[in-house]
């Protein structure tokens, strides 16, 4: 449970108001959220981690003048990353192991309890979190969102997307087509009388890398497959850039949060994970260990922290900062409230963060565009609906290997402030992160002690975990 869940009523809301006078926010003004994340863009992959070979102002620009989170961790894949986004949880409690498995209906959205609470909800990008058909109960609609343009996974330029179950053929460079989606969605609902929080949910820099011969031009001295890789993250910046500036003249940058993150590590060979140990798919720091940041312009001091952060804070800092409390949440969530921390007040996590890699249950593979084109044909009649590929939805009823005896089956990772312990089987090592982030020197055998009490705190996590898998939570 976070420390904001436990909070009484009254005493929140007196909270709330003096984060909104400490911040120069109006009491009775709601801000309104942007969640931008990319697909798999290294830890390395911006300019402001002195990479010289990419062209990325605007991430640039966004980290000098925001709070620029240097320690922001997500699960190791994509799909698990987006279920911590949207429920606030580790993934493997949800029952989202690997990528292409589908979010279960169970689980609560935090999106649902702001629309719920009078924002206006939209969704446009990567899903992978289940279907993009109409009235599904694993579509974006039944998470929350009232207007969402969704691909069934990653995607490249001129993709098919569903609005809001109809199938669309989009033209236009990936990331462009789809933050003009989200900024002509902005502009609608600025016009209304209430707050609005839109996911933008980008397809690149993913496999395979298919830049616009534009973008590609911009990088002629490199091989072809990095033109395709740095035209993308270019791609991926200017998109972020055209938003921003959007926000600016519409005279809602004060008003907006913007939180902006990839979804795990890079992918070697074209993804740069800095000096960071290991890529996507592992627990190492260039797995789980990806560039972020939040802008509220005049709301948020810029500067740079250290404080390990994750996708599973989104849910309650939003929620916080929106007036919405967390009362009647009696389930177990791993995110904690960052409102704190926006108000350089925080600079030690007082909960730690667990990982899970569960591997007995592997992908599924997806392909976007065929997707939404299959389903264009159920729709004609000419295919089953039960023939759409629509993730691999794991339930709680499910009998799961390893899970009944211990050591339990997979690779975990316990990351306590400075310090991370890794266990595989009954292996355990142990890093000082702040000392060797590239994770070279395993320091288990010099601190027993710390590892004992790591491990015991881990291991009261993985039960916690596993209860959570068997569907226990909604009991």
């Amino acid at each position: 449970m976070t420390i904001v869940s436990s909070l009484k009523v009254p005493v929140l809301f007196f909270l709330l108001l003096s984060y909104n006078n400490a911040m120069g926010q109006r009491g009775d003004r709601r801000p309104n959220f942007v969640i931008v994340m990319t697909d798999d863009q290294g830890y390395g992959d911006v300019g402001y981690r002195q990479n010289g070979k990419i062209k990325t102002p605007n991430l640039d620009d966004m980290a000098k003048k925001g709070l620029r989170l240097d320690r922001y961790y997500t699960a190791p894949v994509c799909s698990p990353t987006r279920a911590s986004v949207i429920t606030g949880r580790y993934p493997t409690r949800t029952g989202v192991f690997s990528w292409g498995h589908t979010l279960r209906p169970q689980e609560k959205s935090f999106v649902e309890l702001l629309k719920a609470n009078g924002y206006q909800t939209g969704f446009f990008g990567k899903w992978h979190l289940g279907s993009i058909a109409a009235n599904k109960s694993t579509n974006p609609g039944a998470r929350g969102f009232d207007s969402w343009y969704a691909a069934a996974n990653f995607y490249d330029n001129d993709p098919w997307m569903s609005k809001e179950g109809k199938p669309m053929h989009l033209k236009g460079e990936s990331s462009d087509v789809t933050i003009d989606l989200a900024m002509k969605y902005i502009k609608d609902a600025a016009g209304n009388n209430s707050p609005f929080i839109v996911f933008v949910w980008l397809g690149s820099p993913h496999l395979p890398h298919k830049a616009t011969e534009e973008l590609k031009n911009l990088y002629p001295n490199e091989a072809e497959n990095m033109k395709n890789y740095y035209g993308e993250l270019t791609g991926i910046d200017r998109a972020v850039g055209k938003l921003r500036a959007q926000l600016k003249s519409m005279g809602l940058s004060n008003e907006t949060v913007l939180w902006f993150s990839s979804d795990n590590g890079g992918k070697l060979p074209e993804g740069n994970n800095g000096v960071l140990r290991g890529q996507k798919g592992t627990l190492w720091e260039g797995g789980i260990r990806v560039p972020a940041m939040v802008e509220w312009t005049g709301k948020i001091d810029s500067r740079i922290s250290t404080m390990p952060t994750s996708t599973v804070d989104i849910f309650p800092t939003v929620l916080e900062l929106a007036g919405v409390s967390l009362s009647g949440i009696d389930y177990p969530l791993d995110g904690i409230s960052l409102v704190p921390l926006l108000m350089n007040k925080m600079d030690v996590r007082p909960k730690p963060l667990g990982f899970w890699d569960y591997d007995e249950i592997k992908g599924n593979g997806m392909k976007s565009d065929q997707i939404v084109q299959d389903y264009q044909r159920v729709l004609a009649g000419e295919m089953p609906l039960d023939s759409l590929n629509e993730g691999l939805l794991n339930s709680p009823d499910m009998p799961y290997v390893g899970l009944d005896q211990y050591p339990y089956s997979g690779w975990f990772a316990w990351v306590e402030n400075d310090w991370k312990l890794h266990q595989k089987g009954e292996e355990f090592e142990l890093y000082n992160l702040v000392d060797d982030v590239k994770e070279e020197h395993n320091l288990a055998q010099k601190y027993p002690d710390r590892v004992k009490r790591m491990k015991e705190a881990l291991l009261n996590w993985q039960h916690s975990v596993i209860r959570s898998i068997r569907g226990k939570d909604y009991k």
